[in-house]
């Protein structure tokens, strides 16, 4: 049977995470680990405390969202929706997948919309836009892979309407492994156009 210092410490991290969620979806921040380094700080904790896991932080997002975000929350999720379909209608040629908090229904006000776009020409993206006008900046992340080391990946961001799409730029071999996700590791979910269509409703 765990003892009270076990229940003390899981009690702990639930009280982290829910503090971490609240600094994701009221302060901007999009750093997990930030967000429950703040959190701990906040709480008066030991920088050593043990902290919760990235995946218990978005849990706790989810229902401090369900629990405070409301009809805003609601609306702002649909309207990123209808965008991110506007947005994969326009790239369609590129086979784009919706990933990330606007899928998982966790975004914000201060969330992007994230694709994935797949091209055999590194190019062709940039080009595609160029081509249209539209404006847009490239970005490089890097993240870690699934066997331990790290890439680069190549983003496209640009506004669309009242949102900030970012577009990342995979060959066409990635997309049989979607990069990890930034939460557990795990391959990305990823959505295609007629599931975010259903999404949407």
């Amino acid at each position: 049977m765990p003892g009270k210092n076990d229940k003390r410490g899981a009690r702990l991290r639930q009280e982290v995470a829910f503090e971490a969620a609240r600094i994701l979806a009221t302060e901007g921040q999009r750093n997990y680990l930030n967000a429950k380094q703040k959190a701990a700080q906040r709480m008066g904790l030991s920088p050593r405390a043990s902290l919760p896991s990235n995946r218990e932080v978005e849990d706790a997002l989810k229902s401090w969202q369900s629990l405070y975000g409301g009809d805003d929350h609601d609306s702002n999720l649909r309207q990123l929706r209808e965008s991110a379909v506007a947005a994969m209608g326009l790239f369609s040629e590129f086979s784009p997948r919706l990933v990330g908090p606007v899928l998982e229904g966790t975004a914000d006000r201060y969330s992007r919309i994230s694709l994935h776009l797949f091209s055999a020409d590194p190019d062709a993206v940039p080009r595609f836009l160029m081509d249209r006008g539209i404006p847009f900046e490239q970005e490089v992340r890097r993240i870690r892979w699934h066997d331990g080391g790290h890439r680069n990946l190549d983003l496209i961001v640009f506004e669309a309407g009242d949102h900030t799409l970012e577009a990342a730029l995979l060959t066409d071999t990635d997309a049989r492994q979607p990069p990890p996700s930034p939460i557990d590791g795990r391959p990305q979910r990823r959505a295609a156009i007629a599931e975010v269509k259903d999404l949407v409703g």
